[in-house]
């Protein structure tokens, strides 16, 4: 039994959803659960959409047109006009309709998930109809019925025994009638209301289904022809990794490296089952294996970069040192404001801490640390990770940079850039 993900650039176009079946069709006889995203970067446009919501901005009905006419226009090259897809995209849709009819609710996060998740939605549906009109029977499932989460939205915790449960109840069966597509990134709550697991948390979604049903492997299906050393779209003369262990993949994904999502190895680790990185285009090429014994070879540095990052500064009202019962309070106004710590430093008066930016957050996290702590901060930054960097590696990283902060351990250097 086999796992495919599919990310959004592969199933951006409808060429890309034509090269989805013929990348299914080459393993004609295996079980198949097909994990897919949101189409190309309709999940930036829902985003979009969200905060022109909350914001109640003319533009709300501009930006939700824009979203469905991107998507029949790939519906009108696959399907013809009297095709069901219609009717289930244009319902699925509705889901939006409703709730920007409403004033918009207190919680930000939980409007952002209830739009944004409508993107693997839609694209699920239009996946599966195109298979079945090409002759590869499947069967469309809602992933919220059996990937069950707390109501932390954006950062839905998943409910394992539950989720468990669920998964290995129903989902055998149906995989012995076809191939069963389902949704990445989402989740559902006991009030049924949608979850989502974090940015770019399709990977995760493959990775628990696969432990829930034992699978032999897991493929996620990249624009890139495996893991890289760094990213082709800002290094160049990058090479790939034809093995990594789950250790290395699991310290990649914890600095930001985006091929592959921080939470998708352990549930992967825990069942032994390999996690194979695959290039969508040349679906014959080995990619990149990531297993218990995986050869570690670094021929040149890792480089990640993460962008969009604050750095912040933090000192005590009363001039008090920085001690233990401080960055107690501070941590606990970090997670209430589910901040990100990306890399931090402190000193006898100040907690210096970069972590990622994204701004109803971070002026939650302003308001809580300005009740007891004068803050300075710096956003629009990058933090450079480099993991077996060289000297060499190092100099060309900070040419015509200013270093706001940096760390130096034995396998990694981190720096936080302007």
């Amino acid at each position: 039994m086999l796992v495919f993900k599919f990310g959004g650039a592969s199933v951006k176009d409808a060429d890309g959803i034509v090269n989805l079946a013929k990348v299914v069709k080459k393993y004609d006889g295996n079980q198949i659960l097909i994990v897919v995203s949101a189409m190309g970067k309709t999940t930036n446009a829902l985003e979009k959409l969200t905060k022109a919501y909350v914001d109640q901005d003319d533009e709300v009905h501009t930006i939700f047109d824009e979203i469905k006419k991107y998507h029949y226009d790939i519906i009108e090259q696959l399907f013809d006009h009297s095709d069901a897809i219609y009717n289930d995209v244009a319902n699925t849709f509705v889901e939006i309709d409703w709730v920007i009819e409403e004033e918009p609710h207190d919680d930000y996060d939980f409007i952002y998930d209830q739009i944004v998740s409508i993107g693997e939605l839609v694209s699920t549906r239009i996946v599966s109809a195109y298979l079945n009109k090409a002759g590869i029977k499947s069967q469309w499932i809602d992933v919220r019925g059996y990937i069950h989460t707390d109501n932390t939205y954006r950062e839905g915790i998943v409910q394992w025994d539950k989720t468990r449960a669920s998964i290995s109840a129903e989902i055998p069966s149906l995989l012995q009638k076809g191939i069963v597509i389902t949704q990445g990134f989402l989740g559902g709550t006991s009030e049924n209301f949608t979850t989502t697991l974090g940015r770019e948390g399709s990977d995760y979604t493959a990775s628990i289904f696969a432990s829930c049903l034992g699978a032999e492997s897991v493929t996620t299906w990249k624009d890139v022809p495996g893991v890289l050393n760094a990213d082709p779209k800002f290094f160049k003369d990058t090479i790939k990794f034809d093995e990594l262990s789950y250790s290395e993949a699991i310290e990649m994904t914890y600095y930001g490296a985006t091929v592959i999502h921080p939470k998708t190895i352990k549930p992967l680790q825990n069942a032994k089952i390999p996690l194979l990185v695959k290039p969508f285009t040349n679906p014959g090429e080995p990619g990149t294996i990531i297993k218990e014994n995986g050869r570690n070879e670094f021929l040149k540095p890792v480089i990640i970069l993460k962008q969009n990052q604050a750095l912040l500064s933090l000192s005590a009202k009363d001039y008090s040192f920085i001690s233990e019962n401080h960055l107690s309070d501070i941590f606990g106004m970090f997670a209430a404001s589910q901040a990100k710590v990306n890399m931090m430093q402190t000193s006898a008066l100040s907690f210096t801490v970069c972590i990622d930016f994204y701004e109803d957050r971070f002026k939650k996290l302003l308001k809580l640390l300005g009740q007891d702590f004068s803050v300075k901060y710096n956003d629009g930054l990058t933090l450079i990770t480099v993991r077996h960097y060289s000297t060499e590696s190092l100099n060309e990283l900070k040419t015509n940079k200013i270093i706001l902060m940096e760390q130096v351990s034995r396998n990694t250097i981190q720096m936080v850039v302007k």
